[in-house]
């Protein structure tokens, strides 16, 4: 935590507190507090609390809790800025979601992804559990909506294990269903008719490695992306394996994919049972395994939440649109099957 003077007076209303807070490196403080000052006017907005800098220190007032808060999210990110990474807007935001649950301590250098010269961070509590979760089981279930991070991460730790020597391959997999659209026969051989589904693992790939990098992997066959339907009758051991987009797996794949695992792998399961594109009345194998391996020692579930959206802020706001819409509507809307449903809790 950073040094620096601390005073605490009350309001005259007795309703509010004021503190104060120095931060002795005048370069950390210039990008701690963000240009024109937004990062300070992030942490009002979100805080509900007042923030006046001057040189480097700043005066904060509002409720003690909010205040308290303000100053525990402005010390995590000096903290961020004295280990050499940057703070940026997401960040900002990260800090503030660790700061709303008290009980938890806030990030610090080891809630991360170390990449190269690259370092992932965690930016709410359930990707914090998520990326320990990894590191201490050997199969581990993430469910919830888009844009949490689920196979983000996933991609950024098993990239992490590769370039440490832990694994001695990648294996990301899903299964290559259309989203509602029947896009018919696609051309080109075989890698080219299955690419598109699977663009959105090439996608983080090229985000954790420089595309070189990627391609010399691929061929090597350090890296690989292939299908569902792929993995059958195969052990794959030493490896790092990702199933990405599950909800869309049926029960007997979800088997033969979990009986895939080898000696020395970590295996990562992600979905989101509200986006289940299987034919009607077909159940999910996300599903099923949640429902047979609840309990089962070495096997980690969690469960995002709404709040744990971290893509454009308005992706939050659209996936509780729609949750709400199917609320409103009931079980029975003619547009969800059975898998359709998210109320489940985390095991």
């Amino acid at each position: 935590m950073s040094k620096g003077s601390r005073t605490a007076t009350r309001a005259r209303d007795g309703s509010a507190v004021t503190r104060k807070k120095t931060f002795p490196k005048n370069a950390l403080a210039i990008a701690l507090f963000g240009s024109h000052h937004s990062h300070l006017a992030q942490i009002e907005s979100g805080l509900g609390v007042v923030i006046h800098a001057r040189g480097n220190e700043v005066t904060i007032a509002g409720d003690a809790e909010a205040v308290a808060r303000a100053i525990s999210v402005l010390d995590a990110l000096y903290e961020r800025l004295e280990r050499g990474q940057d703070v940026d807007q997401p960040e900002v935001d990260a800090m503030l979601r660790f700061s709303a649950e008290p009980e938890r301590s806030m990030p610090n250098a080891d809630a991360g992804v170390s990449i190269r010269n690259r370092v992932v961070t965690a930016r709410t509590p359930t990707q914090a559990d998520y990326l320990r979760a990894i590191d201490q089981s050997e199969l581990v279930f993430a469910e919830g909506p888009a844009g949490t991070g689920k196979t983000y991460l996933a991609v950024a730790k098993a990239v992490e294990r590769l370039v440490r020597g832990d694994v001695e391959r990648i294996i990301l997999s899903r299964p290559a269903v259309e989203a509602g659209e029947q896009l018919g026969f696609l051309p080109g051989d075989m890698r080219e008719k299955v690419d598109p589904y699977l663009r959105p693992l090439y996608d983080a790939l090229h985000d954790m490695m420089p595309g070189q990098q990627v391609q010399k992997r691929l061929e090597s066959g350090e890296i690989e992306v292939a299908p569902l339907a792929f993995m059958r009758g195969r052990t794959l051991a030493n490896a790092f394996v990702i199933l990405d987009e599950a909800q869309n797996t049926t029960a007997v794949q979800m088997k033969m994919f979990l009986t895939r695992l080898g000696e020395n792998s970590r295996m990562v399961i992600t979905g989101d049972l509200s986006q289940v594109d299987l034919p009607r009345g077909t159940r999910s194998g996300l599903r099923d395994a949640r429902e047979a391996l609840s309990g089962v020692e070495g096997i980690r579930f969690l469960r995002f939440k709404d709040t744990d959206v971290v893509r454009h802020p308005l992706v939050g706001r659209i996936v509780n649109a729609y949750k709400s819409l199917e609320n409103k509507r009931g079980a029975g809307a003619e547009y969800k099957n059975e898998d359709n449903a998210s109320g489940d809790d985390e095991n």
